[in-house]
């Protein structure tokens, strides 16, 4: 029954006046079972048509028997706590927080109880608001849907969270007025487990004088007219499913569905440098230019301008991409920037990623072929169809959890960077300096030749938020420190590193660029803690972001392959659609894959 028949509204509106909520409870255990199981059905029904979307995306397998959803429940441990989960393979982050708000929303919907989502609570936790006159019937509803689809409920956003079927734990939650429900999901390895923290919590608006209240704060609006009007809206503004995917609009106040001064309109791309080290043409390439470069007067390398273990690949890009597709949604598009290799498990075909070749972005082919870092990522910016916004990782470079665009941006188009305590050395670069250290250098003297500052921190290994049209500027202003980068093979003591220090600086100095703060870890893999580091890391998965990084090679590469690999493989168990063979269909995205508003509604 909906609400968009005055009718139908009028006579449910009718029945829950005249008939107490203890009574329509018996009247309901009175109905016949095949009846009760044909309502379920219609619920279910109703999630899967809402969540269609999202299930494919999910790679999700419907088998009859198994679970409403045709899915395995299993016993998950959560906050110390045993708890029952839905083992949904490829699951992520954003898609099970996107299902906890469709499977909300549908019964809602099916029940004809009148909601509205809400944004601006300062959590990224999806929200939806009901009267309080409806709370009886909510709650007699998620019970009803919570006895076959194991879903729990608490105070939000921190409590206890207990089993939506039972009626005590709804009892014990009389006096709240936000809840917290979740349908906890989990990946068919167990390593993934989205718990409560992925939930979409539920406000109960008291109305008094024909106004409905909000029982917390929000940035938007915390008091309407009863019957104010509803409209539909794009539904990744109310929670963390990106409108790429097209999973529909979503139900609310027309003050919801407007921009915010402090929404991200923007698209945000990535851009990755990739090399694969055991091509053997590439590898060929490398050592004769190495013997030219070695060859000439005066110009020896430093052991680690050029040593193996700068290029060594333990397919970290496939885990990295895992990582976007995991914590990071919202990115638009993916170039991979290379010296005309692909790795052979990329799908090149699906939508949101493409190879770059090094010929299609230097400005003087002459530089080329290319084995230095810092030469490539001073020519990012010449990439075809770059956003004027990107991401710039290397591929030892991952997200540990969910993030969003304003920890790197904001929204009004400003970058954040992030300072290392790892000082920048004293004194002027010289070719007994690490290249790292050397480049710095080099960076702080444009810097304070041109702003009168002296810099002296390094920065952290994390994806750097850079503008495109801030680096062209960069290429001009700095000309010859810039055309010297470009056509230095490998590392040299003459080198700036443009992507990932210059711009900061420079744009930090030009106002157009803030420090940021984000909580990230750096781990050496050489190291003799490395093992106890990534297992804590695992445990924990408690950094937005982290690098793993070897600059000298191994005493035991087999056996630092094998921790690498066994690490990757738990912290990432699901493949992107990236990865051929990944069972995740291509979406279909905006041209733009930015959200359109919905028209407003009654």
């Amino acid at each position: 029954m909906s609400l968009n028949n005055p009718e139908a509204s009028a006579l449910v509106s009718t029945y829950r006046s005249l008939v107490p909520v203890g009574a329509r409870r018996r009247i309901v255990r009175r109905v016949p079972g095949t009846l009760r199981t044909s309502v379920k059905r219609s619920l279910a029904s109703a999630d899967a048509a809402r969540s269609a979307v999202v299930v494919r995306a999910l790679g999700g397998r419907r088998t009859a028997g198994r679970h409403a959803f045709g899915l395995p429940v299993r016993v998950v441990r959560v906050a110390g706590r045993h708890l029952r989960a839905v083992e949904v393979p490829g699951a992520t982050a954003w898609a099970a927080r996107a299902r906890n708000l469709h499977l909300l929303v549908s019964l809602l919907e099916e029940a004809g109880i009148d909601y509205f989502c809400v944004r601006g609570t300062g959590s990224p936790v999806p929200c939806v608001a009901v009267p309080a006159r409806w709370r009886a019937d909510v709650e007699e509803l998620l019970q009803f849907a919570c006895a076959d689809n194991p879903g729990y409920v608490g105070a939000s956003p921190q409590g206890q969270m207990r089993p939506g079927a039972a009626p005590a734990g709804w009892r014990a939650l009389r006096g709240r007025q936000v809840l917290r429900v979740a349908w906890i999901v989990c990946d068919p390895t167990g390593n993934l487990v989205f718990g409560p923290e992925y939930g979409c919590d539920l406000e109960f608006w008291a109305e008094r004088d024909g106004r409905l209240t909000a029982p917390r704060p929000n940035k938007v609006v915390t008091e309407i007219p009863v019957d104010a009007g509803r409209c539909w809206a794009q539904q990744n503004r109310f929670s963390a499913v990106p409108a790429v995917y097209g999973t529909g609009h979503a139900r609310t106040l027309p003050e919801f569905a407007a921009a915010l001064p402090d929404d991200h309109l923007f698209p945000v791309d990535v851009v990755y440098t990739w090399v694969d080290d055991s091509d053997p043409v590439w590898r060929a390439s490398r050592d004769a230019a190495r013997r030219r470069s070695t060859g000439a007067p005066g110009a020896a390398l430093h052991e680690q301008a050029a040593n193996d273990a700068r290029y060594t690949s333990r397919d970290e890009l496939r885990y990295s991409l895992r990582s976007i597709h995991q914590y990071a949604p919202w990115v638009r598009n993916i170039f991979l920037v290379t010296a005309g290799q692909v790795p052979p498990w990329l799908s090149t075909d699906f939508p949101g990623i493409r190879v770059v070749d090094h010929r299609e972005i230097f400005s003087d082919p002459d530089a080329l072929p290319t084995f230095n870092s810092h030469a490539i990522e001073s020519q990012l910016h010449h990439i075809p169809e770059l956003a004027e916004h990107f991401l710039y990782l290397n591929d030892d470079v991952f997200f540990g959890r969910p993030v969003q665009p304003g920890q790197f941006f904001h929204a009004n188009g400003l970058t954040k960077f992030f300072q290392s305590k790892a000082l920048i050395p004293s004194g002027r670069a010289s070719t007994e300096d690490l290249p790292v250290n050397a480049a710095g250098k080099n960076s702080r003297g444009l810097i304070a030749q041109q702003f009168g500052t002296v810099i002296s921190q390094k920065m952290k290994h994390t994806p750097h938020a850079l503008r495109r049209s801030v680096l062209t500027e960069i290429e001009q202003v700095y000309a010859k420190a810039h055309r010297m980068t470009q056509h230095s093979r490998f590392r040299s003591p003459n080198d700036v590193p443009i992507a990932s220090s210059l711009y900061h600086y420079y744009a930090y100095q030009s106002a157009r660029a803030t420090v940021g703060d984000i909580r990230y870890v750096y781990i050496d893999l050489a190291d003799e803690l490395a093992q106890r580091r990534l297992d804590s890391l695992l445990a924990r998965r408690n950094f937005d972001t982290f690098c793993m990084n070897d600059t000298v090679t191994a005493a035991d590469p087999a056996a630092q392959t094998r921790m690498v690999a066994d690490f990757l493989d738990a912290y990432f168990p699901v493949p992107s659609p990236f990865e051929r063979d990944s069972g995740i269909a291509p979406p279909r995205r905006p041209a733009d894959g930015m959200a359109e508003l919905g028209q407003a509604g009654s």
